[in-house]
């Protein structure tokens, strides 16, 4: 079901896959960080309570 690329077809393909790749990467970058974000929260109020 994929239309016709011609010539070009081996460039238009790795540049959708160069861009899915860098799409993941960002996806799993945030990912990454929000984990040790929330952890760092997490740590911190746990000071708080032991603390206050």
């Amino acid at each position: 079901m994929m239309p016709d690329l011609g010539k070009y077809e081996t460039e238009v393909l790795a540049s959708y896959g160069v861009t899915l790749l860098l799409l993941l990467g960002l996806w799993a970058l945030s990912w990454y960080k929000g984990r040790c974000v929330a952890k760092a929260l997490r740590d911190v109020e746990e000071r708080r309570k032991k603390n206050g």
